[in-house]
């Protein structure tokens, strides 16, 4: 009878512990796809925002159509990448480029710098910047919870059977990003 209750208590102990490890990984899941939302909504208010800034300097820089097709381009090719952190980091990647070429073209006419819709357009881009960076952190932050969590015993042994996976983390090479520079102090 003793050995019984023995039985039944390790075995109510694994049940307990399976539980809160399988609602563990499940929790951190969540905080991965919390964080990929909030990227995915800065990315398209940064996509949003192209189409105007092109719109914008092109009026002032009409010849520079090979930059204006390619910022297009690079942005369907982002856009099109869905949820693959992998591939929209790469491809948001490409577009800083072009992006940052169509800044610099517009630093080079002062009427355009003069503009106030040029300047609300570099303004809010750059706060886009910021906010992608710092969703960027909160979701590589989730992802590297969820993937100890995954790799590490002994919840390791729950996520497999119950199809918890590794995430990719999203990068957008830093040295490529768009980054406008605003000189509000009227200096160029």
């Amino acid at each position: 009878m003793t050995v019984l209750f023995i039985v039944i208590g390790v075995l109510a102990a694994a049940l307990v512990l399976t539980i809160v490890l399988y609602n563990r990984l499940v929790a951190k899941r969540q905080m991965v796809n919390n964080g990929w939302a909030d990227i995915d909504v800065q990315l398209k208010r940064r996509a949003d925002l192209i189409p105007a800034l092109v719109a914008t300097v092109k009026g002032y820089a009409s010849h520079e159509r090979q930059l204006f097709e390619d910022v297009v381009e690079k942005r369907n090719q982002a856009n099109a990448a869905g949820d693959d952190a992998v591939a929209r980091g790469a491809a948001e990647s490409e577009l800083s480029r072009p992006l940052g070429r169509l800044i610099a073209v517009g630093e080079d006419y002062p009427e355009l710098k003069a503009s106030a819709n040029f300047k609300g357009l570099q303004d809010d881009l750059a706060d886009t910047e910021n906010k992608i960076e710092m969703a960027r952190r909160f979701y590589n932050g989730a992802v590297r919870e969820l993937n100890t969590a995954v790799e590490t015993f002994p919840s390791s042994m729950i996520a497999g059977p119950f199809g918890f996976h590794k995430a990719a983390y999203f990068e957008i090479q830093t040295a490529d990003r768009a980054l406008p520079e605003v000189n509000f102090g009227g200096q160029g």
